[in-house]
């Protein structure tokens, strides 16, 4: 699945095309390193977001077409959140 449809699906970016924005500018890293929007993410897989003062840092745990919102959380392992 693509790095900008997992964060909109996941509801962790609200729209798919800030997701591809956030990512063109560099504030999402996967496993490490800056991802473009057309990244494919597999399980396991680490993201770290950049929301201005803070960074949220998830692991994938499942990968879903699509979603309810009550069930998003479930598709990502919350491992910690920095502020800067």
């Amino acid at each position: 699945m693509r790095l900008d449809k997992y964060l909109k699906v996941s509801r962790l970016i609200k729209r798919r095309t800030l997701a591809k924005e956030v990512a063109l500018n560099e504030r999402i890293l996967v496993n490490g390193i800056p991802a473009k929007p057309s990244k494919e993410i597999k399980i396991g897989d680490e993201i770290t977001i950049e929301f201005g003062n803070k960074n949220v840092i998830v692991r994938v745990a499942s990968l879903e077409v699509s979603t309810k919102k009550a069930d998003a959380i479930h598709l990502y392992e919350f491992i910690r959140e920095e502020t800067k």
